[in-house]
């Protein structure tokens, strides 16, 4: 039987711990171990159960989810959830895997399962195998496009940004001329690999084509500049600081 991810949920609110075992329950490679309306109730949890993984709020009523995973002497990995994007700083500092920020849908929820799946497997390189195949996921290696009266295929890496212009999206490759689809980035993201991020309300970029970043600003292998607007600022430095070489 393929190995799973066992997963504990911590949130003060029901809507929101609902939402969370719903997600987990619809995600082959994790399993969801309980349900925590608070610090306490996951302390419990923790000392009764193995548990690899835990989704917690940060804002809670009798402690704060930041200093809960401080008291733990044997953290599981952990992911915390906020709605507070000023949160997301403190977050790295006690070493959490991803952050969500509410309200988070069901596409960013298996983005982040996607990072915890990867370092759970770089802990546990004995199960990597089962973990992966359990998962059913496979990152496509091309995408079609609607373009006019035809589907044009587009390989994913040759992909280098994509700008949103109203109903359309234009994307830039590095093969080609860039060219109009009349689809949206809600629909696109779902489909693309976590080295595309959203850094502003108009552009996705793909990080690898990524050639600098410098005061806010992206310079592209083909020399465009994108901006990184504030409300994309966390999860772009998040992705920057986790795949940064660092003393």
């Amino acid at each position: 039987m393929p190995m799973k991810i066992r997963c504990i949920a911590v949130d003060d609110e029901p809507m929101a711990l609902d939402k969370l075992r719903n997600y987990i329950e619809r995600t082959p490679y994790l399993e969801l171990v309980g349900l925590c309306e608070g610090t306490y109730d996951a302390m419990q949890l923790l000392a009764a159960e193995k548990v690899d993984a835990m989704f917690i709020d940060i804002n809670m009523p009798d402690m704060n989810g930041l200093e809960f995973v401080k008291t733990l002497t044997d953290p599981p990995l952990v992911v915390f959830t906020t709605a507070y994007a000023e949160y997301a700083v403190d977050s790295y500092k006690v070493r959490a895997v991803d952050y969500l920020l509410k309200p988070f849908g069901f596409a960013d929820f298996q983005r982040t399962a996607g990072h915890l799946q990867k370092q759970y497997a770089l802990l546990h390189p004995e199960q990597d195998s089962s973990v992966s195949a359990s998962s059913g996921q496979q990152e496509p290696d091309a995408l079609y496009f609607k373009v006019d009266y035809r589907y044009l295929r587009v390989p994913v890496g040759d992909i280098m940004y994509i700008e949103g212009m109203n109903e359309y999206l234009k994307v830039y490759t590095g093969t080609a001329d860039p060219f109009l689809t009349h689809t949206t980035f809600r629909q696109v993201k779902e489909m693309l690999p976590e080295t595309f991020i959203q850094v502003h309300r108009s552009y996705v970029v793909n990080m690898s084509h990524v050639r600098e970043v410098e005061r806010g600003v992206i310079l592209m292998s083909d020399g465009a500049r994108i901006p990184v607007s504030d409300g994309n600022k966390e999860a772009f430095m998040h992705y920057l600081q986790s795949h940064s070489v660092r003393k």
